[in-house]
């Protein structure tokens, strides 16, 4: 049983810990909770983590946001991983920060990080979990927005969201995407 996690986000220290790169900090909380390391690989920062008979291959593609579906594309066919265990983590301006989403297949959503695995895989039918990142921006300033770092009195709550997310890559890889789904999809998270 082999599973893909991807985390999307942007490779470079101005990128870390922003709205947009939260895809990234999913996956680095996942890795590190279970005690692995990256390397640096085609397309990608990758660990191979082994849990309960699962090999989670986990990246965080170097391609920048809007060229991701190269990266997913290549260790989905190097590592021979279906579609359906794949699970591509990223923020979403359309979700409020206390709420995260995850779901078999959708749109690309304005997302460009969709969009583009759209392109290259050639099908909306991937998983995908959506980490609520909420849309406190003036018109217009959208891209500063999804750029920019959480507030101090955001970041107990996305700390907690991030060890929610982590738990449904877990679930994910053991029980099946349907049961995440039952449990966090309508759930409002608060401290």
């Amino acid at each position: 049983m082999k599973f893909l996690i991807a985390g999307l986000g942007n490779t470079g220290t101005e990128y870390e810990h922003t709205r947009h790169n939260i895809g990234f900090d999913v996956v680095n909380a996942f890795v590190q909770k279970h005690q692995g390391s990256f390397r640096i690989d085609r397309h990608a920062y990758v660990s191979e983590i082994k849990w309960k008979g699962r090999s989670i291959i986990c990246i965080c593609p170097t391609t920048f946001m809007n060229l991701s579906g190269k990266a997913i594309k290549y260790w989905m066919e190097k590592e021979k991983i279906p579609l359906e265990n794949v699970l591509v983590i990223l923020d979403d301006v359309a979700l409020p920060v206390n709420k995260m989403r995850i779901r078999h297949q959708g749109s690309a959503g304005g997302h460009n990080g969709l969009r583009n695995i759209e392109e290259v895989l050639g099908t909306r039918d991937y998983p995908r979990l959506r980490f609520g990142i909420g849309n406190d921006y003036p018109k217009g300033r959208q891209v500063d927005f999804v750029l920019s770092r959480w507030k101090k009195e955001e970041e107990p709550l996305v700390k907690l969201k991030i060890d929610k997310a982590v738990e449904a890559i877990e679930d994910f890889a053991t029980q099946g995407i349907t049961s995440v789904m039952n449990r966090i999809n309508n759930q409002e998270f608060s401290l």
